[in-house]
């Protein structure tokens, strides 16, 4: 398998997040630049002010009106980027936002790390937040799940949730100590993530059963995590500069990066079968999603 790398963003920008868009170009947070950035399909890359240099934009996806939304974890605001590249935002003060996911019911719904909070905000930017049975859970990334139910981990209690459209919340323990999970994504039948302490890829389906496949290399520090239309599932090793591909059945094969040092964090799938990686050493990877 071959990747392609592209600096974007200049030395240091430290590409985090990266989601496809409506208008064909693929965005990406700059996390240490306070951007977001587009790249188009001829290959020009422009970077847009999203906050203050320090504001770390994080998790990027498509919004239901056509624009980008984003989280920006220490500027504690959900923002928005049209694709002609005007920015709005909205503050969630105190909450350290940080995985964000279009729901069931056309809203965003987002993690507030640092509040132990789910929050909702509707694309004219009125937010609700749900509080956690638990404190200090630092709830991560979110997913719309296959029941219409929004899924969520907790990186810090060592578990998966479940939270429904009207906030009712469920806690699922994940059965291997100090976990860790991180990434999370959505399949037909099941919810994949990744365990970033333990080396593990892992599968809950909605009735709450969960399986656990060791990775071949378990200080590969899987983080984030994509699904594809046939229920395989693609994610980044953020320690090795790898991408790692599992099946339904848990079966995990890697692929290296051209760097290894490239520090790949999120990833996406766009819809003619391309793989694109946001590489925090200053790149976005595009590769083939065939594993072959």
């Amino acid at each position: 398998m071959e990747f392609v790398e592209i600096p974007v963003g200049g030395t240091g920008c430290g590409p985090y997040g990266v989601a496809a868009g409506p208008d064909g170009a693929i965005w990406c947070t700059e996390v240490h630049h306070g951007r977001v950035g587009r790249l188009d399909p001829d290959g020009s890359y422009r970077g847009f002010p999203a906050g203050p240099a320090d504001s770390r934009p994080t998790v990027i996806v498509a919004g239901p009106d056509e624009a980008l939304w984003f989280t920006l974890h220490q500027g504690d605001r959900i923002g928005r980027i049209g694709t002609d590249g005007s920015v709005t935002g909205f503050d969630v003060p105190g909450a350290n936002p940080c995985g964000l996911a279009v729901g069931p019911d056309s809203a965003l719904w987002f993690t507030a790390m640092s509040t132990d909070r789910i929050g909702r905000i509707t694309v004219d930017g009125e937010i609700t937040e749900f509080a956690l049975p638990e404190a200090g859970g630092f709830p991560s990334m979110i997913s719309s799940g296959p029941d219409g139910a929004l899924w969520f981990t907790l990186n810090q209690a060592n578990a998966v949730g479940r939270i429904s459209t009207g906030g009712q919340v469920r806690v699922f323990p994940l059965p291997t100590e100090n976990a860790a999970p991180v990434g999370l994504t959505a399949t037909d039948d099941a919810l994949w993530f990744v365990e970033i302490g333990a080396g593990q890829v892992g599968r809950i389906r909605p009735d709450g059963e969960i399986a656990e496949f060791p990775l071949p290399d378990r200080a590969s520090r899987p983080h984030a995590i994509t699904s594809a239309p046939d229920g395989t599932c693609w994610f980044t090793e953020w320690a090795t500069g790898r991408l790692g591909h599992v099946t339904p059945d848990g079966h995990v094969e890697t692929h290296a990066l051209p760097d290894p040092s490239s520090e790949p964090h999120g990833l996406t799938l766009t819809a003619d079968g391309t793989l694109w990686v946001a590489l925090e050493q200053g790149a976005l990877a595009r590769g083939s999603s065939s594993p072959n």
